[in-house]
């Protein structure tokens, strides 16, 4: 039977600072972020604009799938991508021997299979890593790279659609799929990685919370960044789309037949407060991954679906994004 590790990430949030963050952190960030910086240009007859439902600059929104996608494609959002990979590897860095994956898969995996690849830099490291392995990364919009190791294929497909790669996979890996399919689709991805699982294979999944907390209680309950979380939910709910995997997605992977499930969860800080020297830096990674990020998580739920307070007009995504820094 095959069986499953499950990831979920949440938010820790004292405090967070507009600051500038260290330079050796800033200069590591920009170094990841820049390798391969070639963007491979789609081919438009192939892209459904989605413009009844993207905003104004619906290019970033293009997509392979007619139902269209709820983040954009573009530098900023990859950047995003980079920022939340790093946050992952550090996250385990300090207590795994294999930060990528804690997932036990057999010593010679032959095929794996990265499903919401992004910008492919989880694919491009783990076929790195391990040279005799098939590594595939999938999304629905191509990213942008220029160099892949020769074990690597990242391809542009709708895994929605039925499957056509014959062979099973012995790890299929997951990452911040929150609001990218509906219930039903959802139940139907876990599904099909289980009908494509090798014998023994592995799922992962890792997934972050939207809804930011604070311990100490120095942000107030109607502080931007506190409301953010509960906004997002009630706009997800009207669109049609899951959102809150984290939630669910282990009985969702259970009910698709997997077994020996595993859990675990980590409490991350989102900017450079902490004492402690590890999650001081993850913190400043993190604070790059959601200060570059809320904007492209939150455009396309919060001006097609959100419910605007009477004093924010149509400013529902303007408010929120400057409200991490001054609330």
């Amino acid at each position: 039977m095959s069986a499953v590790v499950l990831q979920q990430i949440q938010l820790k949030m004292d405090m967070i600072p507009a600051v500038t963050q260290p330079r050796s952190l800033a200069a590591l960030i920009i170094l990841l972020i820049m390798a391969g910086n070639e963007q491979i240009v789609p081919d438009s007859n192939l892209y459904y604009a989605h413009d009844d439902k993207a905003p104004d600059d619906w290019q970033s929104y293009q997509t392979l799938r007619q139902a269209g996608v709820h983040v954009p494609a573009d530098e900023r959002m990859f950047e995003t991508y980079e920022s939340c990979h790093l946050v992952a590897v550090l996250s385990d860095s300090g207590e795994e021997e294999n930060s990528l994956f804690q997932a036990p898969i057999v010593e010679k995996p032959l095929h794996i299979l990265d499903i919401g690849t992004g910008k492919g830099t989880w694919a491009i490291e783990v076929a790195d890593t391990l040279p005799e392995t098939t590594v595939r990364g999938v999304d629905l919009f191509p990213p942008p790279v220029s160099w892949l190791p020769p074990n690597c294929i990242l391809e542009v497909d709708d895994i929605l659609e039925d499957w056509t790669w014959r062979e099973p996979f012995d790890l299929i890996h997951l990452r911040i799929l929150d609001c990218a399919f509906t219930s039903e689709e959802t139940e139907n991805v876990y599904k099909q990685c289980y009908d494509h699982m090798q014998p023994g294979g592995w799922i992962e999944q890792l997934e972050m919370s939207s809804f930011l907390e604070c311990d100490d209680e120095s942000v107030a309950d109607d502080s931007i960044l506190r409301t953010w979380g509960p906004r997002l939910t009630k706009a997800a709910e009207k669109s049609g789309r899951r959102f809150g995997i984290m939630h669910t997605m282990r009985d969702s992977i259970a009910k698709a037949g997997f077994t020996d499930i595993h859990v675990k969860e980590y409490k991350l800080p989102v900017g450079p407060w902490p004492r402690d020297k590890r999650l001081k830096e993850i913190g400043s990674v993190n604070f790059h991954h959601w200060a570059d990020g809320m904007d492209g998580y939150s455009m396309w739920l919060l001006t097609r679906y959100g419910d605007p307070d009477e004093d924010m007009g149509e400013e529902t995504t303007g408010r929120t994004y400057q409200g991490r820094f001054n609330n």
